[in-house]
């Protein structure tokens, strides 16, 4: 079976689903309710402190003006003084309220994020060990790891960067507002001129920004995708000189990410540029129009000053907004990317009624199973019938492409039959939780997996509480015990990653031993002796035929060797079975069987 590994489709989202995204992170922000009180109520006192400031500046010039033009008595003198020091003390009480709110509101801002970042981490995890292999086999991991890494990033940063700067902006630029138009509706008018030009950039540059996230995102997917296959084929890439290569294939997507990221910066920083332009644009009209008011005597220097203070308070808070604005178009992206996943349902999955299994007799029956894979235009095994017994043995041969694989996949669910039903003890398996159904068939893969942990880890992934002498047991009867007690540190050596620093046979010697250490009802080996010398394979045979008596067996194989002491034996050939029958009675028949009979003794002469 060949599957072409897609990528995750991440098209922009309407504006309509951004918003469904949105109110998703801040229902999750609810959760942690008193930490977005407390912070919203800080983004309040830190506003409160900050529009306080410019009161309290204005004040101080018109103290200190009064206090230099006064030539009246020294008690008034030292009135205006003692004013003026009192601002002071304010001022300076105002500084630090501000400075420890704002302290607070981010720091709560970012716990609040750091917990949603944990949690959709898990869930994220959670998800990718339910989801089908079916949606496995047709995704890269690469896609899989940006998501979980940059786009919970890109939603964690949401809540502190767009929600809660939303809040203190609002809270900020509003009651400003409202205070300047209080103040001097002529200048606060003047003050607010820009606002029609930033609302239009602003909005502008988060649809732009929104469609770049998301081409940037597929191609760190991309980048991730091309380092997992180098680091994972390394040593293909070394046998053929091939570094230079990797490193074009590399740079291009790179390059192609770089891009995206400067065409970001520039359409961040454009923004940001042009909306401080405005803003200052409009402080020298205020400065101006405010200016020729003083001089009228219609509002004093520190009323003035008050507006001015005003505007450079509100500096910052309008320089955000494209901060802001780049939160909400990372955080929709990121959100519509990750919640793609977390929304899918497991094609495989319990039925309501379920229950675990309870294998009394180990009988297993086909019956009339056929089975297309998805996105396949034809059938890859057709009305399949077959039965075993417990303790009997069925061999399944035929040439690549025959069905072989996918018939054990269906035996513990890895996928569901399109037609039929496969039964254990008369029951169809989808009345079986998926966990007890696999403890009870396993697998033994021809492409074994090896975690980066020890050889007693790896062994005993199924039952990590399994006894010592449980799994040195199994080693045993997948011969690799021998090899093991050679080892300087015997079962507590360290497996490379992806079992690198064991040959093919040693790992599928490691795999037999960690499906026979779970004693199941069923053992399936498919090709999984292919990389073992016969010699090997028949002491393996021998030791686990006692082990088996009790145990139903499928054994897949290209080599007749492996299975020709079957109780049955299925050829198939397009996804049916043309033969079937004991070894001997297949060689009587002279059909497919036969063939390959002959033409495997052949080569073994020759050798």
């Amino acid at each position: 079976m060949i599957v072409k590994n897609q990528t995750i489709s991440a098209r922009p989202l309407k504006n309509n689903d951004s918003f469904k995204v949105f109110f998703r992170i801040i229902k999750m922000s609810l959760k942690y309710k008193w930490r977005l009180i407390f912070g919203i109520v800080a983004i309040f006192i830190s506003s409160g402190f900050s529009l306080y400031i410019p009161l309290l500046l204005g004040d101080a010039v018109d103290a200190a003006n009064n206090l230099l033009g006064d030539n009246s008595e020294i008690s008034s003198i030292n009135d205006s003084r003692n004013h003026l020091y009192f601002i002071c003390i304010l001022l300076l009480i105002a500084s630090i309220g501000r400075g420890t709110s704002a302290m607070l509101h981010v720091y709560l801002g970012e716990s609040i994020g750091q917990h949603i970042g944990y949690e959709l981490r898990m869930l994220y995890y959670e998800k990718l060990q339910r989801l089908s292999f079916s949606y496995h086999a047709g995704v890269h991991t690469g896609d899989l790891i940006t998501r979980g890494i940059l786009d919970v990033e890109g939603i964690r940063m949401f809540v502190q960067t767009a929600i809660l700067r939303l809040i203190f902006l609002t809270t900020l630029i509003g009651t400003g507002t409202f205070l300047m138009l209080k103040t001097n509706p002529t200048l606060g008018l003047l003050s607010l001129s820009f606002v029609p030009f930033v609302a239009w950039k602003a909005t502008s540059a988060r649809l732009k920004l929104r469609s770049n996230w998301y081409a940037l995102q597929d191609k760190l997917s991309t980048l991730t995708k091309t380092m997992d296959e180098n680091l994972g084929g390394i040593r293909v890439v070394r046998a053929f000189s091939a570094e230079e290569f990797e490193m074009e294939k590399y740079k291009k997507v790179s390059d192609e990410a770089l891009d995206l990221s400067n065409e970001q910066v520039s359409i961040r920083s454009s923004s940001i540029s042009l909306i401080s332009t405005s803003f200052f644009i409009s402080m020298g009209i205020v400065l101006l129009v405010g200016g020729q008011q003083v001089i009228n005597g219609s509002i004093t220097p520190g009323e003035l000053t008050q507006f001015l203070a005003f505007m450079s308070i509100l500096l910052d808070p309008v320089r955000q907004i494209g901060l802001m604005i780049n939160g909400f178009a990372r955080g929709s992206a990121s959100g519509g990317r990750l919640f793609a996943i977390l929304d899918l349902e497991p094609n495989i999955h319990d039925e309501v009624d379920s229950q675990d299994i309870v294998v009394k007799k180990g009988k297993l029956e086909f019956r009339n199973v056929s089975f297309t894979y998805e996105g396949d235009n034809h059938e890859t095994i057709h009305n399949i019938s077959f039965t075993i017994d417990q303790g009997e043995t069925l061999g399944i041969v035929g040439p690549p492409g025959s069905g072989k694989s996918t018939i054990a996949h269906l035996i513990p669910r890895f996928y569901d039959p399109t037609e039929g039903s496969i039964l254990i003890d008369n029951l169809d398996i989808r009345n079986f939780t998926l966990e007890s159904l696999r403890h009870a068939v396993c697998v033994v893969e021809q492409d074994t997996f090896m975690f980066t942990a020890s050889i007693e880890h790896n062994i005993a992934y199924g039952n990590p509480w399994a006894p010592d002498d449980r799994v040195e047991k199994s080693t045993h009867h997948a011969q690799l015990a021998e090899y093991i007690e050679r080892l300087p540190e015997k079962y507590k050596t360290l497996v490379g990653e992806r079992g690198v620093s064991l040959s093919g046979g040693q790992r599928q010697r490691l795999s037999i031993a960690r499906s026979v250490m779970l004693d199941p009802n069923i053992i399936i080996f498919d090709d999984s002796t292919a990389a073992i010398d016969a010699g090997t394979e028949r002491k393996i045979r021998e030791e686990l035929k006692n082990l088996t008596s009790k145990t139903t067996t499928i054994i897949i194989s290209h080599r007749l060797s492996s299975l020709m002491h079957a109780n049955k034996i299925l050829f198939l050939e397009k996804g049916r079975i043309v033969e079937s029958g004991s070894h001997d009675e297949l060689l009587e028949l002279n059909g497919h069987y036969k063939d390959l009979y002959d033409l495997q003794n052949k080569a073994r002469g020759k050798m």
